[in-house]
């Protein structure tokens, strides 16, 4: 027995009597260096100086919620303030935030064991039993503390019946008695408790709290980092300590050979599947300059080293979005948490790059962001984003185009190529006919050159269409209202460019050979073109189809849904109609279906059997 317990000794204590490292176990950081006073908590000074003014002045509340985001300190700071309720030692017997020095309930509340301080957790005491025990012992007064605090972490998960046995005991709560709760989902909490409490709302911690508080533990932990690695894993965290915290403990890990710790930024790209900052950068300029081959072969080069697609288009949203703020605010180039290559590249972008360049290259990397996360096929999935981007890149904007186009002769015509941009035509484009399906750009004195013709005029996109060939007038047909122009479709029988009409053109103004209209719903690129191509055709004259920002009347498929509506609202007030209802409580009127008949304006909808009559559900 004593060569056993002699033993024992040996295996836990090395020669010169300090703890082995199998003798004491091991303690993550964010536990490790979890904060145990106000002062330590990051990012939060707000909260902290509200608290600090309340206890100093006895305004204290009688309960407190908490909420943020994971990681940001709920549960530590209900802990602190669970503390600072019930500090005492030999000089103070008082609630204070001054807790410097250890006092009599401190060690315990902070260790998660004190009598009077029960943390529960409410993902596993939803129901109105265990809220039930928790308001019969909360009648009575601490064992050994000021106060009897409940901690109830992720309070949002209690029921609606918990909730409201908690409601009398949280308005009206005995003098002995406080109440922390802490969520993540606040807005899942009902307003009756909110209402009841002090509510804190911690906020994310910028990324440059975040770098000094990670290199604060390198150095207590003696490890090596380098700046920008501590920078990628604040990033990477989101605003969350503990999260950064968790991330530094695995690259301290991963970073460890032959006995020595260092962590750079190379390993932190590797082990998290990131992309190099500069290489970003790299990526962003090949796509700005129109480069698709160098873009592609670099988003190819990161993907084979470890980086995600994904998150590679993610960083190059990030850093537009960067471009874009510097060239609004200068001095956000100071920020901490940016590399010098983001420094000085962005700020040279920001110079040269137009608002609605990078406006236009977000709204497509949010999108293609979207396709990527959902595709199976990760890398050409991304592929197709970047050729999408740097295809945009060399387009020019609305109002570009419009200058260009205004700037241009009377004769001049822009044509525009299979890339989309503009080109001057050629002379044998202003002598023939235009290809087919081609459009072409004009000022107001058009060229004579078959096909549609798209111009621009201010913010209006106009169609103006000509005959390739002139008609007689004796064959040309005189449209004075848009419902003859859909008589005029419907006895061409064509469904397709019908159905379009009626679901997407709110018109605004309507005479013999020119349309204003107000497009919703996004039709099809080519709706318009091809409307005004077979106008042309079957009224055998020049017809003009603008845009306008007017709203105009609704389109035919809403007025049928109105008077559907109106309809309703008729038969709802017949007395056999009431009739039925009271008939059959419950029941509601949910649709009024009719015959149509052969002048009916609208295509006949495939959903609705035409043989039926008003029907009740």
């Amino acid at each position: 027995m004593t060569s056993t317990n002699n033993r024992s000794i040996v295996l836990a204590m090395s020669d010169n009597g300090k703890d082995t490292p199998s003798s004491k176990p091991y303690r993550v950081l964010a536990r490790k260096y979890r904060p145990q006073v106000f002062d330590d908590l990051i990012g939060q000074q707000p909260m902290v100086q509200t608290l600090t003014n309340a206890f100093k002045t006895g305004r204290i509340a009688q309960a407190y919620m908490l909420t943020g985001v994971r990681g940001v300190g709920k549960t530590t700071t209900a802990r602190i303030l669970a503390r600072a309720l019930n500090f005492k030692n030999g000089d103070v017997d008082a609630p204070s935030i001054e807790l410097k020095e250890e006092g009599d309930h401190c060690r315990a509340i902070m260790e998660g064991r004190h009598m009077d301080v029960i943390e529960m957790d409410a993902a596993s005491h939803t129901g109105i039993d265990a809220m039930r025990d928790l308001i019969d012992s909360a009648q009575y007064r601490p064992a050994t503390a000021r106060y009897k605090v409940y901690i109830i972490d992720e309070v949002h998960m209690l029921s609606k019946s918990a909730f409201n046995g908690l409601l009398k005991t949280l308005e009206e709560p005995p003098e002995h008695l406080k109440f922390i709760f802490a969520t993540t989902e606040i807005r899942k909490v009902p307003v009756t408790v909110l209402s009841r409490c002090q509510r804190f709302d911690l906020r994310r911690v910028e990324v440059g709290e975040l770098v000094q508080n990670l290199s604060e533990i390198c150095d207590k932990e003696n490890v090596s980092a380098e700046r920008d690695a501590l920078a990628i894993i604040a990033r990477a965290a989101e605003g969350s300590v503990r999260d950064a915290q968790s991330m530094l403990d695995q690259a301290i890990a991963h970073g460890t050979a032959d006995g020595k710790v260092g962590i750079t930024a190379e390993t932190m790209r590797t082990m998290l599947g990131l992309s190099d900052r500069a290489r970003i950068i790299d990526l962003f300029e090949h796509v700005m300059k129109g480069d698709i081959a160098a873009a592609l072969g670099e988003l190819k080069a990161q993907y084979e080293i470890g980086a995600e697609p994904l998150v590679v288009l993610s960083d190059l949203a990030d850093f537009i979005h960067l471009v874009t703020r510097l060239k609004y605010v200068p001095d956000s180039a100071s920020d901490a948490a940016l590399s010098e290559a983001e420094k000085t590249r962005g700020l040279e972008f920001s110079e040269k790059l137009s608002v609605r360049v990078l406006g236009r290259a977000w709204q497509i990397l949010i999108k293609g962001i979207n396709e990527v996360s959902s595709s199976e096929r990760a890398l050409s999935a991304a592929e197709m984003v970047l050729v999408r981007l740097t295809h945009a890149s060399s387009l020019p904007t609305p109002d570009e185009l419009a200058r260009q186009v205004r700037e241009a002769s009377p004769s001049t015509q822009i044509a525009a190529t299979p890339n989309g941009s503009p080109t001057p035509a050629s002379p044998a484009d202003e002598a023939g006919p235009a290809t087919s399906g081609q459009s072409t750009v004009q000022t107001e004195a058009p060229a004579q050159s078959g096909g549609p013709v798209l111009a621009m005029q201010s913010t209006e996109l106009a169609i103006d269409t000509r005959p390739n060939e002139q008609v007689p007038p004796a064959n040309t047909r005189t449209l004075n209202s848009f419902e003859e122009l859909i008589f005029l479709v419907e006895d061409k029988r064509d469904l397709q460019i019908k159905t379009l009409i009626a679901r997407h053109i709110r018109v605004v103004s309507f005479a013999d050979g020119r349309m204003e209209m107000n497009l919703v719903e996004n039709p099809p690129r080519d709706f318009l073109p091809n409307l005004a191509k077979r106008i042309e055709t079957w009224t055998g004259k020049r017809w003009m189809l603008s845009l306008s920002k007017e709203e105009g009347r609704p389109t035919l498929y809403e007025a049928e849904k109105q008077e559907t509506e109106a309809r309703i609202e008729t038969a709802r007030s017949d007395p056999a109609v009431e009739a039925i209802l009271e008939r059959f409580p419950g029941s509601r009127i949910v649709d009024i279906r009719i015959r149509k008949d052969e002048t009916a304006v609208l295509p006949p909808d495939p959903e609705i059997d035409d043989d039926l009559d008003d029907k009740v559900e």
